[in-house]
């Protein structure tokens, strides 16, 4: 037990000290303005670079993603029923699909799931 903690201590001090060196390290010298600035052949740029970002468009990106992993979770629930317990299995399950459902729920609730705004 003394060795575990003792190898614990040894990984965090490592991780600490590489952490802090490479904080030290990596400080850069303050920008200025041509390096902050975009190249455009030489000329000052016409426009602003800066896209406006669509929040809307994260907010689908998020809910796509959640949806993806959600079913990447489900899919080995349906292969698993046939060597598992059915009890323990069909309460997982159940409390799962109702997390999602939950979750479905409070994200049309919100609005995020309205499509033409």
């Amino acid at each position: 037990m003394f060795s575990v903690l003792m190898m614990s201590m040894v990984i965090l001090m490592i991780t600490v000290v590489v952490m802090s060196l490479a904080s030290i390290l990596s400080k850069k010298t303050l920008a200025d303005r041509e390096k902050c600035s975009p190249f455009e052949c030489g000329f000052d740029p016409s426009s602003s670079s800066r896209l406006p970002f669509s929040l809307r468009f994260f907010l689908i990106a998020i809910i796509f993603l959640i949806f993806d992993v959600e079913i990447a979770l489900i899919l080995p629930m349906i292969v698993i029923v046939n060597t598992s317990n059915m009890i323990p299995w069909m309460l997982t399950s159940i409390f799962f699909i109702l997390i999602l459902l939950i979750g479905l729920y409070h994200e049309w609730n919100q609005g995020a799931l309205n499509w033409n705004n």
